[in-house]
């Protein structure tokens, strides 16, 4: 039924420019919207699925026994101090601790050596958590390892189900860009996980420590018998030096050197002492001699220092003094005075004769020098004919010599280290190259498991599930239709100004029929309005998507029906009318481009669809008009291609609304489900008649919607 409308002003809209020409696609693809309404339509059930999925994943969760994890921390560094470095190791530049290494120790504290420790001072086999000999197999690993995920603890021996246990627990790990290794374990009691993080990381460190006082004592033992070896082979040197030298007779004197080369030394010293003696006495005396004829004799050192001329001189001295003294009262011819000057006289010439002799005894030194000179360089010569034939047995005596030193070196070498090693052997001298920077503590709430994370996790999982199976069972559901990929005009088409809406008014009333009907009749036929065929569209998903306007006779408002009911579905979806009215073509009046190509050159090959599709002024409908039809409509409307373009189009809009125009003019075919009918009256024989007739072609669901002549004109 049609609502009249008051028509105000109407704002023109500029046409759009023309879209581009596409070709005939016949590939297809999901429907978004209509899997978008599916979801929509079966959400309850989603949403119950999911909080179930969400309220089982809280149940199981709240079911496991939590773990508490404690974390110990370790800094790898050298805490060695220089003092307490081995001698050969001071001069020894450290270098830092690279990657590698802290990888390298990561391993360690993960070694099952350390890990059977751990276990054995902690006592761990006794607890139920680590042996499940002691609080009974869980089912679930035995039923992973029935089905092959994990192995059975029942085949398991009970070190391996402890240690199996331990290594699930664990986690050691760098931290990036540091030295520092993380020591975190796991277990439903705190105070046991803080309790076994610190026993692992004191392992570790005694660990190192008993590595390092081990390598020291490999190193003792190994000094040991090297020691023996060189020793026997320093004496095995030392003899041999000894009977070579006693055999070659080149024994050593003082400073370690040569009989020979000391003879040559000694002599040659002793050569160069005579020699400059004699030269000195040979001097003293001829200096000596010249004093005495130049009567200046007293004054020579020589002389001097001789104890018998020392008493002359003081004797002649007294005596000159005497006379001195008397010839000042006694004249020269005084007896005294000739006596004191005899006496002068006689000493004089004592004094001169001692001269003499002492020059005679220095020239007679003199020639004893030059006879020991003589008899020091036949020496000499000698002991050089001696060394000249000694040097070749010198050589090699010296390279046993030097044999017997490096030997002699390399024990003392050992033996230092040896006692350095011995004095080393103690594992306070052995600093562990680490140390705990952060012990653990027990924790206070649980690291396992992540109550919220899991059951969030659960819920996203199940809701995907849901919304995924439901997906899945709507494109697997043989009612479900692809759609053509939309032209990429129709995706956003542009904004038209549209008509105000118009003003609903009283229904047409029927007219009286030309003959009564039956009451089987009326109760088969009812009106429906515009509105109630839209809403009815909707509600039939898929198979509400094309629908056929079809009036029982000209001039009942056709085109009107169509245009309302085509504008009401644009409310909610995309929708292209379409005019088949190839008799009595009225759609291109209110499209953009009344003069485009239409239907009729599409169905010829003579257009696109990007050339034939255009606007509504009014509103958001896209419209296919007639085009030129020609003589040639009723071919037009048997045409093959018709259907194929009908489909086409479905695939492309939510809704399509075909003008089919007066049942009389064209051969009924089921381009669609449903078809709205449009009769002046309700209970007419033309309108029954055109009704069988649509059953009757095929369509599922015929729609009596009453018109007139006040909807024609409008």
């Amino acid at each position: 039924m049609f609502f009249r409308r008051k028509t105000k002003d109407k704002v023109a809209a500029a046409p759009p420019p023309p879209p581009p020409a596409i070709p005939f696609d016949t590939s297809s693809e999901p429907d978004f919207r209509a899997l978008g309404r599916t979801l929509w339509r079966k959400k309850l059930k989603i949403i119950a699925f999911t909080l179930i999925a969400a309220a089982g994943a809280y149940v199981v969760v709240n079911m496991i026994t939590p773990r508490y994890r404690s974390e110990a921390r370790v800094l790898l560094e050298a805490k060695e101090n220089v003092f307490l470095r081995a001698e050969a190791d001071k001069q020894v530049e450290r270098s830092g601790v690279d990657p590698e290494t802290v990888t390298s120790q990561v391993q360690v504290i993960l070694s099952r050596d350390l890990a059977r420790e751990v276990i054995k001072k902690e006592g761990l086999a006794g607890v139920s958590e680590f042996n499940s000999a002691v609080g009974g197999v869980s089912l679930s690993k035995t039923l992973l390892g029935l089905i092959g995920v994990g192995r059975d603890p029942s085949e398991m021996t009970a070190e391996e189900r402890i240690l199996d246990a331990y290594y699930d627990r664990l986690s050691v790990n760098a931290i990036e860009r540091s030295r520092v290794i993380t020591i975190g374990f796991s277990s439903a009691n705190p105070d046991l996980a803080a309790r076994v993080a610190n026993a692992i990381a004191a392992t570790y460190l005694t660990m190192q420590q008993s590595a390092k006082q081990q390598q020291t004592r490999d190193a003792s033992q190994w000094l040991a018998g090297e020691i023996a070896n060189m020793r026997a082979k320093v004496a095995d040197a030392e003899a041999k030096i000894e009977e070579y030298r006693a055999k070659a007779n080149l024994y050593s004197g003082s400073n370690n050197s040569s009989l020979s080369s000391q003879q040559l030394t000694e002599i040659t010293s002793q050569i160069a002492a005579a020699r400059g003696q004699k030269a000195d006495l040979e001097a003293r005396a001829k200096q000596l001699r010249e004093l005495l004829k130049s009567s200046t004799a007293f004054e020579a050192s020589d002389i001097a220092n001789s104890e018998t001329i020392r008493r002359l001189t003081e004797q002649r001295v007294a005596l000159r003094a005497q006379l001195a003294e008397q010839s000042s009262t006694l004249l020269d011819q005084h007896p005294r005075i000739k006596e004191l000057r005899a006496q002068i006289g006689e000493l004089d010439r004592q004094l001169r004769t001692e001269g003499e002799r002492l020059a005679r005894q220095l020239e007679n030194d003199a020639k004893l020098a030059g006879d020991r000179v003589d008899t020091l360089t036949q020496s000499l010569d000698q002991v050089k004919k001696l060394a000249s034939r000694s040097n070749e047995q010198d050589v090699q005596l010296r390279a046993l010599e030097r044999e017997g030193k490096a030997q002699r070196d390399l024990l003392e070498s050992y033996l230092a280290k040896y006692r350095e090693a011995v004095a080393r052997d103690n594992i306070n001298a052995a600093p562990a190259e680490a140390r705990v920077i952060s012990r653990a503590s027990p924790a206070i709430k649980p690291d396992y498991p992540k109550k919220l994370p899991i059951v969030l996790i659960a819920a996203f999982a199940a809701f995907t599930l849901s919304a995924g199976f439901t997906v899945t069972g709507e494109l697997l559901s043989p009612s479900y239709s692809y759609s053509y990929p939309p032209p990429a005009y129709m995706a956003a088409p542009p904004l038209i100004p549209v008509m105000p809406r118009m003003e609903a008014s009283a229904p047409i009333a029927p007219m009286r029929p030309m003959t009564a009907p039956s009451p089987a009749a009326m109760a088969s036929l009812a009106a429906s309005t515009i509105e109630d065929v839209a809403a009815s569209l909707r509600n039939a998903g898929h198979a509400g998507r094309r629908i056929c306007v079809i009036g029982s006779a000209h001039n009942v408002g056709t085109t009107y029906a169509a245009i309302s009911l085509a504008r009401a579905l644009a409310a909610q979806g995309s929708v292209v009318l379409v005019d088949l009215a190839f008799s009595a073509p009225n759609l291109s009046v209110i499209s953009t481009d009344p003069q485009a190509p239409g239907m009729a050159e599409l169905l010829r090959g003579q257009a696109s669809f990007a050339d034939v599709i255009t606007r509504d002024q009014f509103s958001n409908v896209h419209l296919v008009a007639t085009g030129n039809v020609g003589g040639d409509g009723a071919g037009l409307a048997a045409s093959q291609m018709l259907p194929s373009a009908i489909d086409a189009l479905a695939q492309s809009y939510d809704f399509v609304v075909t003008d089919s125009g007066a049942i009389g003019d064209v051969a009924v075919s089921p381009l669609a489900s449903h078809a709205m009918l449009i009769a002046p009256e309700m209970n007419s024989v033309a309108a029954r008649g055109a009704r069988d007739r649509l059953a009757a072609a095929g369509f599922a669901d015929v729609n009596l919607v009453l018109g007139g002549a006040e909807a024609a004109a409008a």
